[in-house]
């Protein structure tokens, strides 16, 4: 009794939940639902390259396709993306609020993200993801023990499809962390955004560049009042 168990890819969808379907009262501040889509298609991708290898009863390329290197480009791919998108959106508003307080380009700059930042975004994006790597794990170990399944190891095989399942349930509540860390993302950055927006030029180089004007002003006006004497050279243009 060494025929190898035959390997059946379960359905995913299912166990994918608010990763195909969402559900949720207000919609994100910045759109993520392509992203989203894209990752559920990624991994309805892997579970159709399985079943077409299951059916050419290609064991090894099963496993292969259905491993934790696909599942977790799938997952980086989303995250990478999520993280660029809002970065973008925060160096968007950033730029607006810079334009209606005249904010000068120099102290723009400075404003706008720098790489250690974008990484750092990406970073806290990435945390909710941490049950899915666990699932992950659990996953490689129940793709070594079906690898050599024959077809008396039923448990092997069901704890093998077990597995799928609940590396994509893992994988939906890494998504929903994702959705919940893109909105304290914003509560990160708003005291950033009131304090750009109360941001206003000093008036100090404004009055020294008009206080000699001013005074200049004042003293021709006391000469041609009549209350100081004018200098020869301004009389004599004044005509007095």
């Amino acid at each position: 009794m060494n025929i190898p168990m035959p390997l059946r890819v379960p359905e995913l969808a299912p166990s994918l939940g608010r990763v195909v379907v969402a559900r949720r009262r207000e919609p994100p501040w910045v759109p993520l639902d392509d992203i989203r889509e894209e990752l559920a298609t990624a991994v309805l991708e892997i579970a159709g390259e399985g079943r077409g290898a299951a059916a050419r009863e290609e064991r090894a390329q099963v496993l292969e396709v259905t491993g934790r290197r696909a599942w977790a480009a799938a997952w980086d791919q989303a995250v990478r993306r999520a993280a660029a998108r809002v970065a973008e959106a925060l160096e968007t508003e950033i730029m607006r609020t810079a334009r209606q307080v005249r904010l000068p380009r120099r102290r723009l700059r400075s404003r706008l993200l720098g790489m250690g930042e974008k990484r750092a975004i990406a970073a806290r994006f990435g945390t909710g993801g941490a049950a899915f790597v666990a699932a992950l794990d659990e996953l490689d170990t129940a793709a070594a023990r079906v690898q050599e399944a024959t077809v008396l190891d039923k448990d092997a095989h069901a704890a093998w499809q077990d597995a799928l399942r609940a590396a994509a349930r893992r994988l939906e509540a890494a998504w929903l962390a994702l959705e919940a860390e893109v909105e304290e993302e914003r509560r990160r950055w708003t005291p950033e955004m009131e304090t750009l927006a109360r941001w206003r030029p000093a008036l100090w180089p404004v009055a020294l560049l008009w206080a000699p004007v001013a005074v200049a002003l004042i003293w021709l006006g006391l000469i041609l009042g009549g209350y100081l004497p004018a200098p020869a050279w301004l009389a004599q243009r004044l005509g007095f």
